[in-house]
């Protein structure tokens, strides 16, 4: 008879073994009961530390952003612009280590206060540089949507890096729309290369928000 005792459950043991399941299963398959089978708990056990699915995903993306800053400090040297492209590299870098990580992110709220010093310095030096407060969240807050929705559609034909989703051949996909040349050829521009499309797209909204708030 063994007698080695498990770790007590709790709701980071539960959010931790989610996440490591999410890779083999996606977000569609991870049920409170697999996670449990992983647990090697009954599915009731769980309900004491969430009441549904949606409280566990806001507990797994809190866990995923206490990962992605462990060890990590901001540059108070930063400029606004370099601050985005930092955080939105990080976050993208974070989502695509998980199967659907940016749909477990999207909508999901933390659980905590992790993030506050972060965001409160990011705000500090948005306003700072000239940003009132509103064009400030305004600013992160498109960047951070631009990334997520980025990465969702990257997760849709590449659920994870060495992996591609069947049905996105383009070599298929021009010739059945051989009949529009340009929207065809288009396929080669939208289903590849997603890292630098990602990196042109940043740049795109970075130099937007420069213009439309007029702060360089």
């Amino acid at each position: 008879m063994t007698t080695e005792r498990r770790a007590p459950l709790d709701r980071k043991r539960v959010a931790d073994a989610a996440l490591a399941l999410l890779n083999e299963t996606g977000l569609d398959g991870l049920t409170l009961r697999a996670i449990a089978r992983e647990l090697d708990v009954k599915a009731p056990a769980l309900y004491w530390h969430f009441k549904d699915k949606q409280a566990l995903l806001d507990e797994m993306a809190t866990e995923m952003y206490r990962r992605m800053v462990a060890g990590t400090e901001l540059d108070p040297g930063d400029t606004w612009q370099e601050r985005l492209r930092r955080a939105n590299h990080g976050l993208r870098k974070a989502l695509l280590a998980y199967r659907d990580g940016a749909k477990v992110f999207s909508g999901s709220r933390f659980t905590g206060t992790d993030h506050a010093a972060q965001m409160e310095e990011t705000l500090r030096l948005f306003t700072a540089a000239g940003f009132t407060l509103g064009q400030a969240v305004r600013a992160t807050s498109s960047t951070y949507a631009y990334t997520i929705g980025s990465v969702i559609e990257e997760q849709g034909v590449q659920p994870l890096p060495d992996e591609r989703r069947e049905g996105y051949d383009v070599a298929e996909r021009a010739r059945l729309l051989a009949e529009f040349p340009l929207s065809a050829r288009a396929g080669a521009e939208i289903f590849h290369d997603y890292g630098e499309h990602f990196e042109e797209g940043l740049e795109i909204v970075i130099a937007g928000i420069g213009a439309r708030y007029g702060v360089s």
